[in-house]
């Protein structure tokens, strides 16, 4: 077989790991969604944590309480055990006694028969009657290996040095099958004429820890049930409060939210659940009436204001007419008058302005704004612009400086509009320049092409970005214009941006100055994510071949 190709190995190698992420966001994300699994999880983690606390104070409580008691009846039987020593013992002619040995042995068989036969409390053990004299032989039960029953150098030391009872848990072989067990090992000191002897009883535990297991196995299971039962609760519980009410709630909140204004919740019964679905269903109706009066004004506003601008048209063509008259002839009038023929004119051309403003605006707000798209050459766009633009920036003292691609720039617009948007941002750069230079860039990658418009006047406060897009804003009220603008003119921009599925933003300094990004697709119809021109302030442009225009 051969060896997987090199670029196949790593990525094996890192599937798990893949899977592994792959999964804990899943659960992060079903976390952060599902109120119930949130529920359920937390009342999981507390109930476990109170159960186990719980159960290990109940298992040691239990424990604690078998061992006392078999160290309170082991204490009996080593009592008992040391009184029949010490009264065999005292009937001995001292430690010189030949029958020592023979009363030892005599001791502990029965003390041995006295184990064997013990139903009591201490149950079945081993004993030990050990002389202190070396030359004397310990006694050993039989129930013990006299090779591995060793009692423990501690209590060997409490037994010979104190007149108390002691006792200490160790591990010992039993006789039978040589496994180790635990033991109780209790010894108490018999101190007669005929010599001191120590006395130890060893119990086995083998039995208590078998009880203690079953009891920490019983806590255990019956915990975990316990856990079980609560988050299974928990978990019903949480699934008749949330997936029930609270989720339609969230469904027909978000029905809502996309226009479907009939949709309502179903109310049963008459508790809580059923009055919150009677006051979301009040509040939805309350909404639908508002949104429905609120629609009706605004289209009663739409055509009010359609209406009117056309009404205006034919009286305000007359007017034209004769204030075009009169500002003809205006040199053969007085000095007064020639200046009210200027005014009136100018004001019906600003008038006539506002209502094709108006006219504009009411078409995007009745959605019957239509794109005329076709290939341009942006460079040309531009430059027309700059012209339509240069009386005003030669009144104004504004240079306007072009830095441009030198190849074509193509891209499916409508000529008319882009060059509005233009000939807006030029006319508030030099409106709001205060005479300093207007710079326009353009750049263009494979799918957009953007072109800003800079200047370095009053500038706008960068929390006003986006107002400054708002129909009738004006950074200054008490601000005259120069160019005699409606205030429609960039809201009018940014909809015909929109209208191409282009960008138009703005940012700005108070005193630096402002910066206007035209971002537009190449292609009809195709989304944009990125702009090949920074929105941000630049160093002048100071380009030798950019071109230069005073009007």
């Amino acid at each position: 077989m051969e060896p997987a190709p090199a670029s196949t190995r790593p990525q094996a190698s890192r599937s798990p790991v893949r899977w592994l992420r792959l999964g804990a966001s899943r659960a992060l994300r079903l976390w952060r969604r599902s109120l119930q699994v949130r529920i359920t999880t937390t009342t999981l983690l507390i109930c476990g944590i109170i159960v186990l606390v719980l159960g290990f104070v109940l298992i040691k409580q239990i424990t604690n309480g078998l061992l006392d008691s078999k160290i309170r009846s082991a204490s009996e039987e080593v009592v008992s055990g040391q009184q029949y020593t010490l009264q065999q013992l005292q009937t001995l002619g001292g430690p010189n006694d030949p029958a020592v040995q023979n009363a030892v042995s005599q001791i502990d068989n029965a003390l041995s028969s006295s184990a064997r036969n013990a139903g009591a409390d201490a149950g079945e053990y081993g004993v030990l009657l050990k002389p202190a004299d070396p030359q004397l032989l310990a006694a050993w039960s039989r129930q013990l290996d006299t090779s591995r029953a060793n009692v423990p150098a501690e209590l060997a030391d409490k037994v010979t040095n104190s007149d108390a009872l002691a006792y200490q848990y160790t591990r010992l072989a039993s006789k039978i099958d040589a496994s180790t067990s635990p033991y109780l090992v209790m010894g108490a000191p018999v101190v007669t004429d005929s010599g001191t002897f120590a006395l130890y009883y060893f119990f086995p535990l083998s039995e208590l820890q078998t009880t203690i297991t079953l009891v920490q196995n019983a806590v255990l299971a019956t915990g975990g049930l316990l856990v079980l039962l609560v988050v299974g609760l928990a978990a019903l519980v949480t699934r008749q409060v949330v997936q029930q009410p609270v989720r339609v709630a969230a469904r027909t909140a978000e029905r809502l939210s996309a226009g479907l204004l009939a949709e309502r919740m179903q109310v049963d019964g008459e508790d809580d659940l059923a009055r919150l679905a009677t006051s979301f269903n009040q509040m939805a109706g309350n909404l639908q009436r508002q949104i429905l009066a609120l629609e009706d004004l605004s289209r009663l506003q739409r055509q009010f204001t359609s209406d009117v601008s056309h009404e205006l048209r034919t009286p305000l063509t007359t007017i034209r007419m004769a204030a075009e008259v009169l500002h003809s002839v205006r040199s053969d009038f007085d000095e007064q008058t020639r200046r009210s023929a200027e005014l009136l004119y100018n004001e019906v051309e600003r008038f006539e302005l506002l209502l094709t403003d108006l006219l504009e605006i009411s078409r995007y707000d009745a959605g019957f704004a239509v794109l005329e798209s076709e290939p341009h050459d942006l460079r040309q766009l531009v430059n027309r612009a700059v012209g339509a633009i240069a009386p005003l920036a030669a009144r104004a003292g504004s240079m306007v400086r072009i830095d441009q691609p030198r190849s074509p720039v193509v891209a499916e617009v409508d000529a008319r509009r882009v060059e509005r948007i233009l000939r807006n941002l030029l006319g508030n750069a030099v409106e709001h320049g205060e005479g300093r230079p207007v710079e326009i860039g353009m750049a263009a990658n494979a799918d957009t092409a953007a072109v800003t418009v800079r200047d370095y006047g009053v500038g706008i406060a960068p929390k006003d970005a986006e107002t400054v897009f708002d129909r009738f804003w004006r950074a200054d009220p008490s601000r005259a214009r120069q160019t005699g603008g409606t205030g429609l003119g960039l809201s009018i921009a940014r909809e015909d941006a929109h209208l191409h599925g282009g960008w138009l933003q703005a940012y700005g300094e108070t005193g630096v100055g402002a910066v206007f990004r035209l971002t537009l697709p190449l292609r009809a119809g195709d989304e944009i994510s990125e702009s090949p021109l920074p929105l941000e302030f630049g160093p002048p442009s100071s380009h030798p071949s950019a071109e230069v225009s005073r009007g």
